[in-house]
């Protein structure tokens, strides 16, 4: 776990007004529900409580899946995007590709598109690891309000600079 010297991310007060005008969409695969059912509910209860009432929710079979969903929901000019996912280490090397895949595929759509993409993939050696930080009661990490309040501060920081 990151512990110590992770930001406090949070909303300035005098954004709120900002963020309910913000069009967002989360994408989330569908592996793993129990940690999955968590990391999308803490997200959009984030979302809400910015007054982002309504966020789309997309679902995509794996972790592979969401680079492509994820340009596809940018083309469609969302303000900011939580992709969200689980993949949990195996006895083969399918773990480090679909990890990799993930990350510079979603990495990829930020940057191409401007859209911001707040990450929240867990990327863990067992299921606890991916317990510990979905957000259920009882964990140490909340990961899909983590990805949900970055993919809003940096649009919010985009919009300020004019880049959206």
């Amino acid at each position: 776990m990151a512990g110590s010297g992770a930001p406090e991310l949070g909303i300035n007060p005098s954004d709120l007004k900002r963020c309910a005008h913000l069009r967002v969409a989360v994408v989330a695969s569908q592996w793993h529900t129990e940690v999955m059912d968590a990391l999308i509910t803490n997200s959009v209860k984030a979302l809400a409580e910015l007054g982002i009432d309504e966020p789309t929710v997309v679902r995509v079979p794996g972790c592979f899946e969401l680079p492509v969903a994820a340009h596809a929901l940018a083309r469609q000019r969302y303000d900011a995007i939580v992709a969200l996912g689980v993949v949990i280490r195996g006895g083969t090397p399918h773990f480090e590709y679909v990890c990799a895949a993930a990350t510079e595929g979603l990495t990829r759509v930020a940057v191409d598109s401007g859209i911001p993409v707040g990450f929240g993939v867990l990327t863990c050696d067992t299921e606890q690891q991916a317990l510990d930080r979905s957000g259920l009661p009882g964990s140490a990490e909340d990961k899909g309000r983590e990805a949900a309040l970055s993919a809003v501060s940096t649009a919010l920081t985009l919009k300020a600079l004019g880049e959206q």
